[in-house]
């Protein structure tokens, strides 16, 4: 199954490793650095330039991360990701 991120952007469920609130997940130190450092490794995938709400992390079978920056509430992709779950 695949998570609908915005913007035509998808991931498959089973690589998902976290989705977070970029809010309240930023206002943490190790959150930013983490952040930081995913972008100046070119890990980071913009899935829209609107108001980001939530970042998501995935981790591919080759174990290359990514961090998936969305316009989408963090509560409405983990809804999206138990309803594919019960399918």
């Amino acid at each position: 199954m695949v998570l609908h991120l915005g913007n035509g952007f998808f991931v498959y469920s089973k690589d998902v490793v976290a989705i977070m609130d970029i809010e309240k997940a930023s206002t943490q130190r190790y959150t930013r650095e983490y952040l930081a450092a995913a972008g100046k490794a070119g890990r980071v995938v913009t899935c829209s330039y609107d108001l980001p709400k939530s970042f998501v992390v995935s981790l591919d079978k080759d174990l290359t991360e990514r961090v998936y920056i969305c316009a989408v509430a963090a509560q409405t992709l983990i809804k999206r990701l138990k309803t594919k779950d019960l399918k």
